[in-house]
Formats: C-alpha cells, sequence, structure tokens
C-alpha cells in the first residue's frame, strides 16, 4: 500500500507539472520578487470542504521526496494520514477494505450533503455605527493635517506683505514644516509603542494647538521668526500624525470595509486643505492660523469615547481590556465571528512575540520587501510633484496668465481635491487599490505631458496661449482628481496594511519620514529646479518619475482589497504553501496496481 501511494503522489505532480503552462515574463519577475515560488490566493475565514477536488495540505510542506519517504514511511499510515490531514477522515469511513488492508474494488456509495456538511460561515455586521465613529474621530486631526498642510498657499500674499518676507524666508517657512515631520515620523514610532495608538493621536492635537497659536501670535509682535517655531511644532505633530492614523484604522476596522473607511483621513485632509483655500480667500494670514486651531478641537470631544486598538492592548499582555475593546468596536454582534477574530489577534501577537524581531530585522526578508514597497510608493507619490503644486497653487496660476483669478482656481482645485477622495472612498474596495492606482498614475502622466507643453508654449516659443488660459485649471484638475483617486490615499492606507505586526512602528517611522524628506525636497527645491530648467521641465520631470512609478505598481505593489491583516503577512512572507489535488475524493483503486 505504501508503494501503491507513492506512485499515486509522484504521477499526480507529474500530471499537475505537465499542465501548467510556462509563465510570461512578468509572471516570472513576481515570481522572483515572492521568493521563488508563487503565492496561493487566501480568505479571512477560509472553509475546507471533503469535497474540493484539490485539498491543501495545511502545516505540511512537501518540498522534495526525502519528505514525502519520511511522511509515508511507518508501521501505521492510516493513522499518520489521519493525524495529518485530518480533512480526509470522513472520506476514509466510506472506505470498505478487506481483511488485508487493500481497497475494495467497488466505488464509494455517499451522497454529497454525506461529504459536504453545511459549514455555517458566521457574518459580520458592516458599518457599526462604531467604527464609523471611530474613523470620523481620529479623521478630524486628518483635518487639521491637510489644512495645516495648505496654510502657505492662500497666506503667502497677506504674509509677505504684513511681515515684509522674502522669497527665501518664506520658502523656509514653507520647507520646515515638512522638514519637522520627518523628525515627527522618527518619534511617531516609538510614541505608539509605548504611549498606544489613541494617546498619540491625543498628543498631536495639542501639538496643533500650540502651533496655531503661536502663529497667531506673530501678528501681535509683528516678528516673522514665531513663524518658523509655529511650523516646526505643526510639523513635527502632522508627521506623527501621518504615522499613527493608518496605523489605527488598520488595527481597528475590520477587513470587508478598511478600504472605505480607511480612506476617510485622507477625506478629511482634503476637507482641511478646502476649508484652508476658502480662508485664504475671505481672511488673512493671522486669522487663517486660528481658524486652525479652532479645528484642531473637537477630537479633544470624541476621544473619550474611541477605544485603544485591541492590538496594541494585546502587545501589552492586557487581554480583557484588548476583548472588550474589540467588541466594543464590533457593536457587540455575532460573539462567534468576534471570537474568531479574537483568536487570529493572539495566535498573530504570539508568533510576533517568538520572532522577536529588532530594528535591524526591518532590513531583512520577507520585512524588507514590505518595507521596500511601501517606500516606493511613498517616493512616487511625493516626486509626482503634488505638494509644489498645493503649497504654491497661487503662484502656479499666477504664472499661467489665465484671466481667471488666481485665488478663484485654488479654490476650484481645492474642491476637487476634496470630492475625488469621496469618489475614491466608495471605489477602492469594489476595484481594489492598484486599479485604483493605475487609474491615478495615468491620469497624473497625461495632465503633467500637457502642463510642460502649455508653459513650453508660454515661456519657451512666445506663442499666444491667451486663447487656451483655461488648460492649466483643466488640467491642474484633472491632476489633483487622479492623484486623489490612487497616489493620494493608498500609500498611506497600505502602509497600515503590509507592514508586518511585529515591526509596524519603526517600519511606519521609517516610511513616514521617508515621505516629509520627499516632501521637504520637493517643496524648497521646486523654485530652484523651475529656474534651472524652467516650469515646463519641472512638470515634465514629475511626469517621468510619475510613468517609472506607474512601472512599480505593475510589478511590485500587491492587492490587499478585502484580507485581513494576518492574511496580508502571510503572503508577503512567502510562505511554501504546495497544493496536492484529489487526494481527499481518490477513488479506491483494484488490488495489485
Amino acid at each position: 500500500m505504501v508503494s501503491m501511494l507513492k506512485q499515486l503522489l509522484r504521477r499526480n505532480q507529474e500530471s499537475v507539472m505537465d499542465n501548467q503552462p510556462s509563465p510570461h515574463f512578468w509572471d516570472k519577475m513576481r515570481i522572483k520578487w515572492n521568493g521563488g515560488h508563487q503565492l496561493l490566493p487566501t480568505t479571512d475565514s477560509p472553509t475546507i470542504s471533503a469535497c474540493t477536488t484539490s485539498t491543501n495540505l495545511s502545516g505540511l510542506e512537501f518540498q522534495s521526496n526525502n519528505t514525502i519517504n519520511k511522511f509515508m514511511t511507518g508501521t501505521n499510515l492510516e493513522e499518520k494520514f489521519q493525524r495529518g490531514i485530518p480533512e480526509i477522515e470522513p472520506l476514509q469511513q466510506h472506505t470498505k477494505v478487506d481483511m488485508n488492508g487493500t481497497p475494495a474494488q467497488q466505488p464509494m456509495e455517499s451522497s454529497d450533503e454525506q461529504l459536504c456538511p453545511p459549514a455555517p460561515s458566521p457574518r459580520r455586521k458592516l458599518f457599526c455605527w462604531q467604527q464609523v465613529l471611530t474613523a470620523i474621530a481620529v479623521s478630524l486631526v486628518s483635518m487639521v493635517v491637510g489644512y495645516c498642510s495648505g496654510y502657505t498657499s492662500p497666506a503667502e500674499i497677506s504674509l509677505k506683505m504684513d511681515l515684509k518676507i522674502s522669497n527665501f524666508h518664506f520658502s523656509w517657512i514653507s520647507g520646515s514644516m515638512p522638514l519637522a515631520a520627518v523628525f515627527g515620523g522618527l518619534m511617531g514610532g516609538p510614541l505608539i509603542e509605548k504611549l498606544g495608538r489613541k494617546r498619540t493621536i491625543i498628543v498631536t492635537d495639542f501639538l496643533f494647538l500650540i502651533g496655531w497659536i503661536l502663529n497667531y501670535s506673530s501678528s501681535w509682535s509683528q516678528e516673522f521668526r514665531f513663524l518658523y517655531v509655529s511650523r516646526v511644532i505643526s510639523g513635527c505633530a502632522v508627521g506623527i500624525a501621518s504615522l499613527t492614523l493608518p496605523v489605527y484604522l488598520g488595527e481597528t476596522i475590520q477587513p470587508e470595509v478598511r478600504g472605505t473607511l480607511g480612506l476617510l483621513p485622507t477625506a478629511f485632509g482634503n476637507i482641511g486643505i478646502l476649508i484652508c483655500f476658502l480662508m485664504g480667500f475671505f481672511l488673512r494670514w493671522h486669522n487663517i492660523a486660528l481658524v486652525g486651531g479652532v479645528l484642531a478641537l473637537p477630537f479633544l470631544c470624541l476621544m473619550w469615547i474611541i477605544p485603544e486598538t485591541p492590538r496594541w492592548y494585546v502587545s501589552k499582555q492586557k487581554i480583557p481590556e484588548a476583548r472588550k475593546a474589540l467588541m466594543w468596536l464590533r457593536g457587540n454582534t455575532n460573539q462567534d465571528a468576534v471570537e474568531k477574530e479574537f483568536e487570529e489577534l493572539l495566535k498573530s501577537q504570539k508568533t510576533s512575540d517568538e520572532k522577536s524581531e529588532t530594528l535591524r530585522d526591518l532590513f531583512t526578508k520577507p520585512n524588507m520587501k514590505s518595507l521596500l514597497i511601501v517606500l516606493g510608493l511613498m517616493f512616487f507619490q511625493q516626486f509626482s510633484g503634488i505638494n509644489a503644486i498645493i503649497f504654491y497653487t497661487t503662484q502656479i496660476f499666477e504664472d499661467t496668465g489665465s484671466n481667471i483669478p488666481s485665488s478663484i482656481q485654488t479654490i476650484i482645485v481645492g474642491a476637487v481635491n476634496f470630492i475625488s477622495t469621496f469618489i475614491a472612498t466608495i471605489l477602492i474596495d469594489k476595484l481594489g487599490r492598484k486599479i485604483l492606482l493605475y487609474i491615478s498614475s495615468v491620469a497624473m502622466i497625461i495632465t503633467l505631458a500637457v502642463l510642460g507643453v502649455y508653459f513650453y508654449l508660454l515661456k519657451v516659443s512666445n506663442y499666444d496661449v491667451s486663447t487656451y488660459g483655461w488648460v492649466p485649471l483643466a488640467s491642474f484638475v484633472v491632476y489633483v482628481l487622479g492623484f486623489s483617486f490612487g497616489f493620494g490615499p493608498i500609500p498611506w492606507l497600505m502602509m497600515g496594511e503590509i507592514l508586518p505586526a511585529k515591526i509596524r512602528g519603526p517600519a511606519a517611522s521609517v516610511s513616514t519620514s521617508f515621505n516629509w524628506i520627499g516632501t521637504f525636497v520637493v517643496t524648497t527645491a521646486f523654485h530652484l529646479i523651475k529656474d534651472i530648467i524652467g516650469a515646463y521641465g519641472v512638470f515634465w520631470l514629475f511626469c517621468g518619475i510619475t510613468i517609472i512609478g506607474l512601472v512599480f505598481t505593475i510589478l511590485f505593489v500587491p492587492e490587499t482589497k478585502g484580507q485581513s491583516l494576518e492574511d496580508i503577512e502571510r503572503k508577503l512572507a512567502g510562505v511554501k504553501v504546495r497544493r496536492m489535488s484529489s487526494i481527499a475524493n481518490m477513488k479506491p483503486l483494484p488490488s495489485g496496481v
């Protein structure tokens, strides 16, 4: 019988290998990236049935013939199969054997209902008010982040007029915020591990209040150096919040709606940018800062309602608090589903604790692969030029010579930025992350190329473009629309999804700091590069980088739609799990084969 099963296993593996087509070039590239093997699709709650044509032998790795021989040898082969593959047991009970242990020739007679007993899968209630409230509460802080990021664009004219600030000093006032955000990102990792995710967000809210108060006080002293201090404090808060918000939502929102609710911080951030642009139409720079301080207050009212993340509680061995927080976040509905999720959380944390990873392990495989994907997305997000456009929107429209007032065009861009993110929120859990990244890349590539052509004709060829004054505004609208669809929110969302749990804090720190370094480089070097290669050259440079970003997305970025954090981590880790087909449904062969 042992030799018979060996032959069957060998025949099955050969038939599977023969029937598989040779992989395409891009498939080979993906296989190489995944460590030399393909990854199997996973689901949040897999169910194993005896009716499947191929059985997943979880917990066993058939990597060589030596492994097969070691498994197949033994005195009690049937007991080994029952212990190693428990899902086959119902079939073995229906198999008739003679006294010598040889399978009988007649086929099994069993109904489909016997082989496939109904396995009820618990359904969870989606969009319960607790999760929506949690997402909205932390997104209020993101609104202040957006307001802070867009502040220099509407405040530039009145600020230079009141405080007699030169272009050099103003560029450093603008650039000090993203530069401070780099250090904020580095501080954020240790903070979310020591204080917790919720308390860290509260710290950022207080930092914003202090920063806006200092900004407003500059109008009394007429000293612009207070603006440096204000922007540095606000920048630290921006860096910490940029790291903490996606981690918090990634650990509290269930996978089915993590894409939709996970984009709320970006949507609220765009609301903050729009509010800032609108305030610039009516108010001067110090009153714009005062409104920013008011926006930082609502979260302090909601902080007493939302809980800390269950994963952080588990990492600190606070099991009762973790269970209570998870029950609240899931709405106390379907106890079985919540208990199952809680058990998976405990198992995942136990596995992470056993690895005892350190900061050095950030740069080891498979952690390095996840980190490189996030860093790549962050790089292409920033060097697509978005922050140069947001920070200097008013000045860019002034340079176009359009008949439409630059302040009106700036407000239009802010409105489009606001609306487009809500469209992405609706589509992300339907189309997936990669499709939106494709759409985003193509839209930005086309519009950046068009803007480059427009400024080339305007500044170099001295072509009369007065009849095409609408082109810059239309291009900016489509550009911002495309960016907000994909490369704006998705890198932050995926940072909270694909980074392994054990290193999520330090890895998120590195990713966030890298992102804000890119922001600082783009915003401070924009005018310098524009003076060297012209505005058209800058837009074409951004266009070329975005093309490379599209190729990067196609080759290396995984799809994470609808998958649990544990499934994503396992797939990116490249766990080798192979399938052996038809083992469970093998019909007995005649004796002597």
